[in-house]
């Protein structure tokens, strides 16, 4: 099946594109398999979100990206859920609602249930922008033997109004190990094959299980990383993420851990702090190679806080 131009698809702004109703494609819903394209999987943990589910999962579905397996994995929600669950039932491959150990063991879960040749997960409040997974085809296409593709990301609030752009350049193992996170979970696609070799999430984590599945996988120097542009998808700042919590001690603390954990598996031995100020360089110059002026100067304009 020939991969459809994304700039002749229709746009939608984000608020219409996850509030829109699915539209049939077959007797099966929207999912199904197409020859030609990469098969997806898409994994949700969910645990009393059921403000913003729904639209997590109509950023999926309103895809309507052919070759497509969906699971939500739900710990067992005490509020609106199973509702929207059983709503849109006929359109997922499968949804549990049952007690899990948190959100790695849900979605490690959904990852061991799942058939794609790539998979990624999209927490219930965040969503996937439009065409998300079209550009991920796309990129495959191009680059069949990348283990990891990467796109940019929306900041997002409660009505899914875009508040901010995140751009990233392409991926280094040593800023993902020294400075932190180069890529989002958002934005996120793994070869499911890799993670099945090499290991699921990180299940003694409780905050940082993508910091630590990128950076495992980030400095091994056979894993094919790579960047491509554009916004895949949203991370929404609402009142009770988790996510609000990740500078308390607990993230902190889980960061360094895994940090230290794969400094001795770097190439270099640069200090931590030439490290930083490469990768602050790296991506000035990055940008300024594409032209990006106006969001080198937004983004050097904006408040700074103290750490």
């Amino acid at each position: 099946m020939p991969i459809p131009s994304l700039r002749e698809r229709h746009r939608q702004s984000l608020r219409e594109f996850v509030t829109a109703t699915p539209q049939p494609s077959g007797s099966s819903g929207l999912l199904g398999s197409q020859a030609g394209l990469p098969k997806l999987t898409i994994v949700t943990p969910s645990y009393n979100q059921a403000e913003y589910l729904e639209r997590t999962i109509l950023s999926v579905l309103n895809q309507q990206y052919p070759n497509l397996e969906f699971f939500v994995i739900d710990g067992g929600s005490t509020d609106g859920t199973r509702a929207i669950l059983e709503k849109y039932s006929n359109y997922l491959t499968a949804w549990v609602m049952e007690k899990d150990n948190g959100q790695t063991d849900a979605i490690n879960k959904g990852f061991r249930r799942a058939t794609g040749d790539y998979v990624a997960y999209q927490n219930s409040d965040d969503v996937f922008a439009p065409d998300a997974l079209w550009h991920v085809a796309e990129a495959w296409k191009k680059s069949p033997d990348t283990d990891v593709f990467f796109g940019d990301m929306y900041i997002i609030d409660e009505q899914d109004v875009i508040l901010e752009e995140l751009r990233v350049p392409s991926f280094s193992a040593g800023c993902q190990v020294h400075e932190g996170m180069q890529v989002f979970n958002q934005s996120l696609f793994i070869r499911r094959s890799l993670l099945a070799e090499t290991g699921w999430l990180d299940e003694t984590l409780r905050f940082v299980m993508d910091y630590e599945i990128v950076t495992r996988l980030g400095v091994r120097p056979d894993v094919r990383f790579r960047h491509v542009p554009g916004f895949w998808g949203g991370f929404r700042i609402q009142p009770e993420a988790k996510s609000s919590q990740i500078a308390a001690t607990v993230g902190l603390a889980e960061h360094k851990q895994v940090s230290e954990r794969y400094q001795p598996q770097l190439t270099s031995r640069l200090s931590g702090n030439l490290w930083r100020r490469y990768s602050r360089l790296r991506k000035l110059l990055w940008f300024l190679a594409r032209g990006q002026f106006r969001y080198i100067y937004h983004r050097l304009t904006l408040p700074q806080h103290n750490e």
